[in-house]
C-alpha cells in the first residue's frame, strides 16, 4: 500500500511544480505563447479555471488562485491517501 500512497505523492508533487512553474512563467513577456507555456497552458489551466472563477483576483492585479489551488490539490492527495488507508 506504501507504493500507491508514493504514487499518489509523486503526481502531487509534478502537477504542483507544473503550476508553479505555468505561475512563474506570467512574470516573463510573452512567455506563455512560448511551446512550453502554451503545453503547461493545457495542463494546467483547466484546473486553475475553477478557482478562477470563485477567487477574483485582489486588486484587479494580485491573482492568489493558484495558492488556493495548491492547497486544494494536497487536501484531496491527502484525502485520497487516508481514503485508502481506511480502507486497508
Amino acid at each position: 500500500m506504501a507504493q500507491v500512497e508514493n504514487y499518489i505523492n509523486l503526481l502531487e508533487n509534478i502537477y504542483t511544480y507544473l503550476i508553479i512553474g505555468y505561475v512563474l512563467l506570467s512574470w516573463l513577456p510573452n512567455a506563455r505563447e512560448s511551446f512550453i507555456g502554451n503545453f503547461l497552458g493545457k495542463l494546467v489551466e483547466p484546473y486553475l479555471s475553477i478557482f478562477r472563477r470563485i477567487i477574483p483576483p485582489i486588486g484587479g492585479m494580485l491573482d492568489i488562485s493558484p495558492i488556493v489551488a495548491l492547497f486544494a490539490l494536497r487536501f484531496v492527495a491527502y484525502g485520497i491517501i487516508g481514503v485508502i488507508n481506511f480502507f486497508v
